[in-house]
């Protein structure tokens, strides 16, 4: 918890972490905000590389493992053991990036910057409809769906 009362503030993590909780549970996660935080970049050139090497479809389920190791299982995703793993859990072979620091590290960093500068994104995860709208971080139903509306109009 250090880490993120040092970046929301402890009276913002006492409301939004109860808050994540049950809307993780309503969902049926069973969510416990006791993992290892540490840096994660190396998650993120997994992700960039799921989506090179897979499409979207791997890159999805390279993201849900990822989400169920930190959220559910409390584990690092600054671990490479535990990426590798998720990574196996989706199908696909990390070794060679998790064994090369630079691979993917100039394509993530630029991915990142884009997102930064285009959508103010400051942390995720951070969901962009249709390049228009961005949403930061767990959003209720309605609020989705009222995106999706806005892009019907």
């Amino acid at each position: 918890m250090t880490y993120y009362n040092h970046k929301f503030g402890n009276e913002r993590v006492r409301s939004i972490i109860p808050h994540m909780k049950d809307v993780a549970r309503k969902e049926g996660i069973d969510m416990s905000y006791g993992g290892n935080i540490g840096n994660t970049f190396d998650s993120h050139r997994l992700i960039w590389k799921a989506l090179a090497d897979g499409g979207s479809d791997l890159q999805d389920k390279v993201v849900e493992e990822l989400f169920q190791a930190y959220f559910e299982q409390e584990k690092s995703l600054g671990d490479h053991d535990v990426l590798k793993l998720c990574a196996e859990k989706a199908g696909m072979d990390a070794t060679s990036l998790l064994n090369d620091p630079s691979m993917g590290q100039e394509e993530t960093l630029a991915e990142m910057e884009e997102f930064r500068r285009k959508y103010k994104c400051s942390g995720v995860p951070l969901f962009v409809f249709d390049g228009k709208y961005a949403l930061s971080g767990a959003q209720s139903p309605e609020e989705i769906t009222s995106v999706f509306e806005k892009l019907l109009k």
